[in-house]
């Protein structure tokens, strides 16, 4: 008999659902999308009902035909650092904030204070206090919104939330956890003194778990909701940009996982627990209780050729639209079209301020280097560069921790051969993909729950069962391009630093 793991990822623009068998293999698949809220520039918030119900969507399409015998169980992968408060009945008091929303600068900047400074906080977290993390938006609603804040009785992370509505337990895993801010990542519990000094009360914590630990069954209730069978087991599973790492086959140190998907993230396992200098890095804890995980994220990556598609290639849209085609493909054809270079355009993807190497809510994205040469083609090619010039620049980071050995590219971005060569040729390093990758978290979840289930006995073993499908080596003539243009590249923030601070607070 034929089993099978649920996995499903909460992400910023729709859930997915996939059915994996032991062997890798993806059965079934499902894509539910749901609306983004922007309420003012720099924020972004969410209905969690919007993901219960493409979850819901979702189980039931992957499992219609399915005996329910055949389910081992359901992990969960999710956007990170998402506040999702609830009431004394477990009710959403507001719509979530969410990773990309950027409004709580001050609160970060007073807990960092509390902290006694950036010192300080590293060294009881291993983390700075960024932005996008929770704990400045817990500081954000108990000063901006009292009343929501009185109600307040606990919050979740996204993922966590959808595993209460299928078990009725409130509770998170240590990866999500270390992406509030809040969390001891050296010994894996809540950071009691950090929480005592900003006079939160330690109750409104959730549980915390280990990824592959058991975190309750399927309700009854919830059972005639999605068409699962109630009793199945469900596993923590992890934040999005750890476990998303285990399913591109990241578990040992050396070898870089580039995610371009909504953001982009570069990120590698480490086997000990690693301090952080400067906090240049995150450092969570993995998705195995001997693993962490460091990375490095940039708030627009995919996000920002979204945009570019949006404003600058409506016309390509309206051609796709009327001949079926993708219309990112007409888009990269069009990038083909100009050189390595961009002949000089150079573009920063600060659409949503930036986290690294510039954690910086002010940072906005410009184009620099235009002239009446200057094409279309262009500023599409310079905008796939920029995005991918901002992920080299974490790389930077990583080449003083550790030898690197390659790439492992997965997200919207390695659907692109030309992005997949792009990638080799700015890193200069061989950039692979693998299977089963390009499912994202959920697919990470699914190994989570595998070990959970006892198919494999760690990580290292589940992802065995990853295949290499393509690998691009780095080209040395347009390396030798590359190169110039990266360095004209990471001369504009330190330029415009103070053009940033200026502009602050000008959008409308």
């Amino acid at each position: 008999m034929k089993t099978y793991i649920i996995g499903v990822d909460i992400g910023t623009s729709g859930a997915k659902c996939i059915l994996t068998e032991p062997s890798g293999h993806v059965a079934a698949s499902a894509v539910r999308d749901y609306p983004l809220s922007t309420p003012r520039p720099g924020w972004a918030e969410q209905d969690p009902e919007d993901w219960w119900r493409a979850v819901c969507e979702g189980i039931r399409q992957i499992t219609s035909g399915i005996d329910p015998a055949c389910l081992l169980g359901i992990s969960f992968s999710g956007q990170m650092h998402g506040l999702v408060p609830l009431d004394e009945d477990g009710r959403v008091i507001r719509p979530a904030i969410l990773w990309c929303d950027q409004r709580t600068q001050k609160q970060c900047d007073e807990i960092t204070s509390l902290a006694g400074g950036e010192a300080g906080l590293l060294s009881c977290t291993n983390n700075l206090m960024l932005t996008g993390y929770t704990g400045g938006k817990l500081l954000w609603l108990r000063e901006e919104e009292p009343e929501a804040f009185a109600r307040m009785k606990s919050f979740v992370c996204p993922k966590d939330y959808i595993r209460y509505r299928l078990t009725g337990r409130l509770a998170t895993d240590v990866s999500d956890a270390s992406g509030t801010g809040f969390f001891d990542t050296r010994r894996r519990i809540w950071c009691a003194p950090l929480i005592r000094l900003t006079g939160l009360d330690e109750g409104i914590f959730p549980e915390v778990l280990e990824s592959a630990q058991r975190a309750g069954s399927v309700t009854a209730e919830a059972a005639a909701l999605t068409s699962l069978p109630a009793g199945l087991p469900c596993w923590a599973g992890g934040g999005d940009a750890v476990i998303q790492s285990v399913g591109s086959g990241l578990v040992s140190s050396g070898v870089l996982g580039v995610v371009i998907g909504t953001a982009g993230n570069v990120s590698m396992a480490l086997d000990h627990y690693t301090e952080n200098p400067q906090g240049r890095l995150q450092m969570f804890c993995g998705n195995d209780p001997d693993m962490w995980t460091s990375f490095g994220s940039t708030l627009a990556a995919g996000g920002a050729y979204r945009w570019w598609r949006d404003q600058g290639c409506a016309d390509l849209a309206a051609e796709a639209k009327r001949s079926g085609e993708n219309v990112y493909e007409r888009m990269n054809r069009l990038a083909a079209s100009a050189p390595a270079g961009a002949n000089g355009v150079v573009f920063t993807p600060y659409l949503s301020g930036e986290r690294c190497p510039y954690p910086d809510a002010d940072a906005r994205g410009c184009f620099y280097g235009l002239s009446l040469k200057s094409t279309h083609a262009d500023m599409t090619r310079a905008v796939m560069e920029g995005i991918t010039y901002s992920l080299a620049q974490i790389i930077d980071i990583y080449r003083a921790l550790s030898p690197l050995s390659r790439v492992i590219s997965s997200g919207g971005g390695a659907a692109s051969p030309l992005w997949l060569q792009m990638q080799a040729d700015i890193f200069e390093l061989p950039v692979r993909t693998v299977s089963a990758a390009a499912e994202g978290g959920a697919f990470g979840a699914a190994l989570v729950g595998g070990v959970g289930a006892g198919v494999w006995p760690d990580l290292k073993h589940a992802v065995s069962v990853l295949q290499t499908e393509s690998e691009y080596l780095p080209d040395e003539h347009a390396a030798v391009a590359y190169r110039k243009s990266y360095a004209l590249y990471r001369c504009i923030y330190p330029a415009l630093k103070d053009v940033y601070r200026f502009g602050a607070g000008m959008e409308e």
